[in-house]
Order: C-alpha cells, then structure tokens, then sequence
C-alpha cells in the first residue's frame, strides 16, 4: 500500500523524502478524477451548447480597476496561511506529529508566512497595475456554461468532500467523539454518496443562479461523474482506505501480508488466533495491539464475521480476490514485524478487494455512457440512466462489504444500500417523465 508519496517513492525510487508524507496518494487520485471529471464535462457542455440546447449568458464586469485594499488583504492572508502551515509542514514538522495534528495546531513557520503572502501582495498589485485604465470601463462579456466547468468543480470538489465527511461521520459516531480531529481530517473515511449529495444541491444552486438548464446539466454531469468515481477508487485501493470487502475464506494472510490458499479449518484457525480483532475494538497502538478498529468491523462472535471462499482462476493473481492491505493508511490490523514506519499494519485476514472491483465496473459504465451519449435525444434520460446503473452497482457491491447496518421494514441495509435504493427510483421516475414530457412535446 502507498498511503502517502513517500512511501511510493521509497519502493519505487529508494529514496526517503520525509515531505512527501503530506501528500496523500487518495487525495492525489480525487484530484485526478475531478480532473477527468473536468474534461469529460467540458466535452459535453460544447456538444449541447453547438446543438442549441445551452446558451451563453450576457455578464456586466469592471475592467481597469486598480488593486483594492480587499483584494490585496485576501492575497495576503491567503499566503501567510499556506506559508504558515504547508511550509512549516515542511520544514518544521516533528517526526512524531502527523500532518493533519500539524495542520490544526497553533505551530507554523512565521517568517515564511509573512514571505509568501508578501510575494502574493506584490502578484497582484503587479496583475491589476497591468490591467489598470485612467477611467475604468463597464464591459459585457458572454459567458457559455463550458466556461464555468471550473466553478463548478471547485464547488463540487468542496462540498463533495465536505458531504463525504458528514455522511461518514453520521455513520461512525463513536469513532468521531473518540477522536474528532483524526476522524475528520484523516486520509481515509469519505463516503461518497454523502460527497454526491452535497455537492448535487451545491452545484445545481450554482446552475440556476446562472441561468444554466438544469436538464442538460445533469445530462452532461451523468458520464463525468461515473469516470470521477471510478478514478477515484484507485486512490481508495492504492491507499487502503479501509473501502475494502469481507474476507475471503479461501486464502490465509501471514504476518506480512503474504496471501496463500487455506482449507475451512485453517480459516477458522485464524480466526481464532486473532479473535481480539474481531470482537474487540482498541484505540492503543503500540507493540502486537491492534489499533482503532471501526464498530462495523467487530461483531459480537466468531461466528458473525462474514466471509466467503472464492478462489481466483489460476490465470489472474490471487490479489484480485484476497489482499490484505499491508501498510494501509487506515493503520488499520496487526503490526507487521520489523516495520518502523508510520503505518505498519496490515490486515491479518485477506479481504475482497472491491475498490478494485468499482473501479474496472464503472470505467466500463463510463465507456458504456460515453458510447450512447449522441443516440439518446431525450433530455433527463442520460442522467436518469446514470442513477440506475450507478445505483445498481453500489448496492451489489455492498454485499461483499463490512459496514453499519440499518433496520428497514424488516430488511438488514447499509445506508449506501439505502440511498442506492432511492437513487435507482429516482431515476426510474425521472426516465418516465422525462419520455412522457416528451410524448406531449
């Protein structure tokens, strides 16, 4: 596992940048499928927009002005703060304090602050005293919605994040009053439907206010977001985020995450060497002590952790059906011998590896959308399809996962399954509309 760049460029490279400890490889994956999120996106906007069905907006701006004291304050603050803190992550970080412990203290590097928002100050005094006229102008500029994808990426990267972490909170109440801090700012613990949310009433606010039809919108968001997801995932699988499935009773795991194939005997075996892990949950973290384990992942007997025995084709590796996350950056499982590292804990049973699984699933589901695209002339239709097939593979791969279950009339469901469920009926009722508004049209 690569829970953060240091520890890809120490196996890949040899080298041991203590500095790469702040960038995350999940967080550096999101990025990336926002990013492809942007292009598919933007692709789709020009397509409606040369079709008729977008039309650009006519927007009054000031053109000449100097820079205001506003602006140069924000530039300033805005620097000192990354200065401050992103610096002093740098150079002044102690061994023994995590990045995000860092981040939410008082501690910072105060010179490099007042350097880098001095530096800020003085780019943009330089911009505006370019641009600065004797009088200035009123200009109207017309703004297409493909010129707004970055606006609305920002707000969807925010509030998607944002809603990722409320949902995930709501979800492990005890883990976020044991340790506010870690829980909210950890590397791991989103959940995405929470992000999707959120950020759908975020960016759908955005749209009205600026005069963008909503229709089209979602239509064009509908095989963005399925690559975002899919891009996404890679950082949940190459970090160990703990999105991980139930065991795989086929193979045994050993103390270093090496996977090899097992009888039913030798299954149970295991379970009972590390019973501690299964039905107890610890917050200690030193020594043969298991570290925090989430509520989902203990269960009141043996008897209740599930497992399934599958074994892979002798044509794939086993990794694709067992893996037990060595150096996750959950810390998630038993300490690995002789390890000094930060994160030194791997699962001591493997797992199904599902973010994989969402991974290979939805970039198919992409292509499938990007492929049918052009042929669907209905408006409300493309993005109804995406709730249903997004829907859909959620709530089956939800049955080879570990989480909370809820009670509902009757039946045992995550709230992944419960907001799939929602999903998949609304956008059955949004095809139907949407092909009955068409028949009256």
């Amino acid at each position: 596992m690569y829970p953060n760049l240091y520890y890809v460029f120490k196996d890949w490279f040899g080298v041991e940048w203590k500095a790469l400890y702040l960038l995350n490889t999940f967080g550096l994956m999101v990025a990336l499928g926002f990013v492809a999120a942007a292009v598919v996106l933007s692709s789709e906007l020009k397509r409606k927009e040369k079709q008729g069905l977008l039309l650009p907006r006519e927007e009054a701006i000031t053109v000449g002005m100097p820079a205001s004291f506003l602006d140069l304050f924000v530039n300033f603050v805005t620097g000192f703060v990354f200065g401050y803190k992103l610096l002093g992550l740098l150079l002044n970080k102690p061994d023994d304090v995590t990045p995000q412990t860092y981040i939410f203290s008082r501690d910072g590097n105060l010179l490099a602050g007042i350097i880098v928002g001095a530096v800020l100050i003085a780019l943009k005094w330089w911009e505006k005293n370019k641009q600065k006229l004797k009088e200035p102008e009123q200009r109207s500029v017309r703004i297409w919605p493909h010129d707004r994808v970055g606006d609305i990426i920002i707000l969807g990267l925010i509030f998607g994040i944002l809603g990722a972490k409320l949902f995930d909170a709501m979800e492990n109440l005890d883990e976020l009053i044991s340790d506010p801090i870690g829980t909210l700012f950890s590397g791991g613990g989103l959940t995405f439907y929470g992000g999707l949310i959120l950020a759908a009433i975020a960016i759908c606010w955005f749209a009205y206010k600026k005069g963008i039809k909503l229709v089209h919108l979602t239509d064009a968001v509908a095989p963005a977001l399925m690559i975002a997801y899919a891009v996404g995932r890679i950082g949940c699988q190459v970090a160990g985020d703990g999105d991980w499935g139930i065991y795989n009773s086929a193979y045994l795991s050993d103390a270093y995450g090496k996977v090899t194939e097992c009888t039913p005997g030798e299954f149970k075996q295991q379970l009972n060497k590390y019973a501690s892990y299964h039905l107890e949950r610890r917050i200690l973290d030193s020594g043969n002590v298991y570290t925090y384990i989430p509520a989902a992942r203990t269960f009141p007997s043996l008897d209740a952790v599930p497992h399934l025995s599958l074994k892979a084709p002798s044509f794939l590796p086993k990794w694709m059906v067992a893996y037990s996350y060595p150096m996750n950056v959950n810390k998630d499982g038993k300490k690995i011998p002789g390890c000094t590292e930060e994160h030194c804990r791997v699962l001591p049973q493997p797992v199904f590896p599902t973010a994989f699984y969402e991974t290979v699933v939805c970039t198919l589901l992409f292509l499938m959308l990007w492929a049918y695209r052009k042929r669907i002339k209905i408006p409300g239709i493309m993005f109804g399809a995406y709730l249903i097939i997004n829907g859909f593979e959620r709530f089956f791969i939800e049955k080879i996962r570990v989480n909370h279950l809820y009670s509902v009339l009757g039946f045992q469901l995550s709230q992944a399954e419960i907001i799939a469920f929602f999903l998949i009926l609304a956008g059955i009722v949004l095809i139907v509309i949407a092909k009955l508004k068409y028949a009256r049209a």
